[in-house]
């Protein structure tokens, strides 16, 4: 079910919630009823009980008292008659009012317990069902609405916006019902003893309710400004986050500062008026309910010394008027409140909205739709039309066979993009049909148009998970085998489903297995990876992803038999690098040498840390046993010197270099944007020396040399009597290593895999060696080799699948972001592949073997491909020519090139 989004935020409240605020309000009124009890019984213990005046005392007491100065029995001088055959004396009778205040007490507390989790339960459903409806929304927007609106802003809004309707969801019936109760119960017992006080209790309310929130219409105008702000401040930090290259490429930080200063600056002022009218408003009130008090002690008093009031009377009713100003707050907090939330409600609202947003039916989960396999792909008067008004496509029409490669050429400004987004139905037309194989693909759910097409742009977006994820993401339309759940975890799902259900909420479960194994060409998890390795290979990314695993550190719990073959690579490397003229090419782990081919810190540690809880490799210098075991060892000063050195080299290596420069990665001991800090800690130095700077600064420095590897910097820092020192520390380190702490680092041992170094590592139980000749390349030739003849090949390209790719594929290059994205199109098997210059950013020799190898791959059936260079086009079986958003002419590339229309002019052009 698809929640409708009503335009007030009551009509959403009491639509999806009436039942559930329905069956608090007797909670409620029984609650009320207990509270008049709570203000009417103190009277009697103080009237009654204590001052005795149900308590006739007996003649012969009172002489006896008069007599001997003395008090009452301890039962008191008399009875009371609580109802037949049932009498307590004056003692007793306190006790049984009091305790019966107390029962009161428990009964009202567990009363509120109880409405204020009911009411926690019900805002924490309505603000799920009201997140699931947003982002619901997001996935049926039009592609057009998320060039208008920055994703940062929907994300924010969904995250943080809603947050505080949901809390009052909860409060927005019950808790003016209640406090309105508790208020009015109160007045009413106040009017109910002495109209006088009553009208005074009215009059100081009635203030409060009829000043503040008039103070308060002001407020909420600046949390409107306040909210507006924030949010425009959010995404414009996301655009600069995403700009960044341009920032630093254009030298703009100063004025993307001066810009994000004046925002910070505006919002300021809002929140420092916001806060002034607040406190004043916040003063006002506190003065108006201390008011009554001061009031009820003259009049009050007055009439008790007049003795028209009794004194039990007057401290009940001030007890209740003490208990007034609280629900009173609330309420006028409520209104706020409820004011404020509409403004948020309304604005998400207005978001959230789009007249264009596809119909909810076209997302139905359909588990096996049926899709079309083969006839003709026929596009008759296909328009778009601008958000200007302006025609971005315009009549085109033109019909091919499903079995058929076609090739589109164009620029972007002649609605090449437009068209292979209409083809993939991710922009629906303003007129026109697309029919493939007898099936409107404008009309077909998703669950057709998502299975029968593939589309890849020319700045695919790959998912922060691992490439294996990225890979099947195309695969994941429906539950294919549902997960069995059993003791606790059958509770959970239960629980979850249930949830689910009065939320609204999909009931597909998420855990289930949703990988479409026979759309891929396959039945099993084992016969997918067979796949996914023939698609690596068609886009030339096979060997990528081997090199990926062969840099992945693994533990072998998750590989069972890995460790042992990982350790008969090791043999069979070790006797390989025996042969004449490969000695050297690895610089292998030795517990007594100095490994001029590793970091300092791995030859410190002789192991590799295991995670970052114990030792964290980044920040060795902070740890404090590895700062302990310096110290003891003599090493922390030739450390410190060292770092300051390495500081001054990088600074002045590092001033004036382009951003990007091959030295920041070659040199990484300092990031470009550390540098000024950096140069400020130098100027320190040399303010107060070494030996008197700050911890931090100290830190900082003494960390830069963890990241020196001799052979490769090649900066005369470390020598052999430096080496000798890391040495001894190394035993030391590992002599005095505590208990607690062993579990944090795996030591080298040439007789064991080390789960916490990348297999590459320990395969060659070493560093490759800088500086001999193509060692780099001959080593990575004798690894591929030796994994081939083990049969080991498979299970580190497997490892390598598991490779996490970062927000956006960021870790990966642009080039095997794309190899990605065309990999899991193919691996789907489409219908219709359409591709819109999706190899674009690879080198032209990498295109030519590319676009021939998905071909090949892709024969027998359709593709089209809008390409980038028109040369291309002469291996596909039909071109269509695009110009101005019109087909200009189609047919095969050699007869159209040759014919002396768009196509010649496209290629003659300049």
């Amino acid at each position: 079910m698809i929640l409708a989004m009503e335009r007030s935020l009551f009509a959403f409240i009491f639509r999806y919630s009436k039942r559930e605020q329905l069956l608090i309000v007797p909670l409620v009124v029984a609650s009320m009823l207990i509270y008049f009890s709570m203000l009417d019984l103190p009277k009697a213990i103080i009237n009654e009980a204590i001052q005795g005046k149900r308590f006739p005392v007996p003649e012969a007491t009172v002489a006896f008292m008069k007599l001997h100065f003395s008090l009452p029995g301890f039962l008191g001088g008399g009875q009371v008659q609580l109802f037949d055959g049932f009498a307590l004396h004056q003692l007793p009778y306190l006790f049984a009012l009091t305790f019966a205040f107390l029962t009161l007490i428990v009964v009202n507390g567990g009363l509120k317990f109880q409405i204020n989790t009911m009411k926690g339960w019900l805002g924490e459903r309505m603000l799920r069902r009201l997140r699931y409806a947003l982002f619901d929304r997001i996935l049926r927007f039009p592609l057009a609405r998320f060039r208008r609106v920055k994703s940062a802003e929907l994300s924010t809004m969904i995250k943080d916006e809603v947050e505080p309707l949901g809390g009052f969801v909860g409060e927005s019936m019950i808790t003016p019902l209640f406090l309105a109760g508790e208020a009015l119960t109160a007045m009413f017992f106040i009017l109910y003893q002495h109209v006088y006080l009553g009208l005074i209790a009215i009059g100081v309310v009635g203030a409060q309710a009829l000043i503040i929130p008039k103070l308060r219409r002001r407020l909420l105008v600046l949390a409107k400004a306040r909210q507006l702000g924030a949010r425009q401040l959010s995404g414009r930090i996301a655009e600069v986050a995403d700009g960044v290259i341009e920032v630093h490429a254009h030298d703009t930080s100063n004025y993307e500062r001066a810009e994000i200063s004046s925002r910070l600056g505006t919002i300021f002022r809002i929140r420092f008026e916001f806060y002034q009218r607040k406190f004043m408003i916040k003063f006002l009130n506190n003065f108006l309910s201390q008011v009554g008090p001061f009031l009820f002690y003259l009049v009050g008093g007055y009439l008790v010394i007049a003795g028209s009031l009794d004194i039990g009377t007057l401290v009940a009713v001030i007890a209740a008027y003490k208990d007034l100003p609280s629900p009173i707050k609330e309420l006028i907090d409520w209104d706020q409140q409820r004011l404020d939330v509409q403004i948020k409600y309304t604005q998400v609202v207005e978001q959230f909205t789009d007249e264009d947003m596809m119909p909810a039916e076209l997302q139905a989960p359909v588990p096996a739709p049926q899709l079309p396999s083969a006839g003709k792909l026929r596009v008759s008067n296909l328009t778009l039309a601008g958000e200007a008004g302006s025609k971005l496509i315009d009549g085109v029409s033109f019909e091919v066979g499903l079995d058929q490669h076609v090739a589109i050429l164009g620029s972007h400004a002649a609605g090449v993009a437009e068209l292979t987004q209409m083809l993939a139905r991710l922009v629906v037309p303003s007129s026109g049909q697309i029919d493939v194989g007898g099936t409107d693909m404008i009309k077909a759910p998703e669950a057709v148009t998502g299975r029968a097409m593939a589309y890849v742009g020319p700045a695919a977006y790959l998912f922060p998970t691992s490439v294996r994820d990225n890979l099947l993401y195309g695969l994941k339309h429906h539950p294919l085998s549902e997960r069995t759940y059993e003791g606790k975890a059958l509770k959970e799902f239960d629980f979850q489903m249930s949830e689910a259900k009065r939320t609204d909420s999909t009931l597909l479960d998420f855990h289930a297995d949703w990988t479409d194994y026979q759309a891929a060409g396959a039945s099993s998890p084992q016969e997918i990876e067979t796949r996914i390795v023939e698609v690596l290979k068609t886009v030339e990314l096979e060997e990528t992803i081997f090199e990926l695993g062969l840099r992945s550190a693994v533990d072998a719990a998750d590989h069972p038999g890995l460790a042992e073959s990982v350790l008969r690579a090791r043999e069979s490397i070790r006797a390989r690098l025996a042969a004449p003229g490969m000695q050297g090419l690895v610089e292998q782990f030795d517990a007594g040498r100095y490994n001029r081919n590793a970091t300092l810190a791995e030859n410190l540690l002789f192991g590799t840390p295991i995670g970052k809880k114990i030792f964290d490799i980044e920040n060795l210098a902070g740890n404090e046993y590895v700062r302990r075991v310096l110290r003891e060892t003599g090493l922390a000063d030739d450390l410190l010197k060292t770092g300051h050195k390495l500081a001054e080299t990088m600074v002045e290596l590092f001033s004036g270099l382009a951003p990007g420069h091959e030295f920041f990665e070659r040199f990484s001991f300092i990031k470009q944007d550390d540098l000024p800090e950096v140069k400020a800690v130098l100027g320190r130095v040399a303010d107060a020396g070494p030996e008197k700077i700050e911890a931090v600064d100290r830190d900082l420095l003494m960390a830069l040399p963890f990241k020196l590897i001799s052979a490769r910097h090649r900066l005369g820092l470390i020598d052999e009597a430096f080496e000798a020192r890391i040495l001894r520390a190394r035993r030391h380190f590992a002599e005095q290593l505590p208990a607690d702490m062993r579990g944090g680092i795996e030591f080298f041992d040439a007789a064991r895999y080390n789960g916490a170094a990348t297999l590459q590592d320990n395969i060659l139980f070493g560093k490759v060696a800088t500086g001999q000749a193509q060692a780099g390349n001959r080593i990575a030739a004798m690894l591929h080799e030796v994994l081939e003849e083990l049969k080991l090949r498979p299970q580190v390209a497997s490892i390598g699948l598991g490779y996490q790719v970062g927000v956006g594929g960021a870790r990966l290059s642009s080039a095997d972001r794309q190899k990605v994205a065309i990999a899991r199109a193919l691996l789907k098997r489409p219908v219709v592949l359409i591709l819109d210059q999706a190899a674009a950013v690879l080198d032209g020799a990498a295109q030519n073997r590319i676009v021939t190898s998905i071909l090949e791959s892709r024969t027998g059936s359709s593709v089209f491909w809008a390409l980038q260079r028109n040369d291309l086009a002469e291996r596909f079986g039909h071109t269509l020519v695009m110009e101005r958003g019109r087909l200009a002419e189609q047919g095969l590339f050699a007869d159209l090139k040759s014919s002396g229309g768009a196509l010649h002019k496209m290629l003659n052009a300049g």
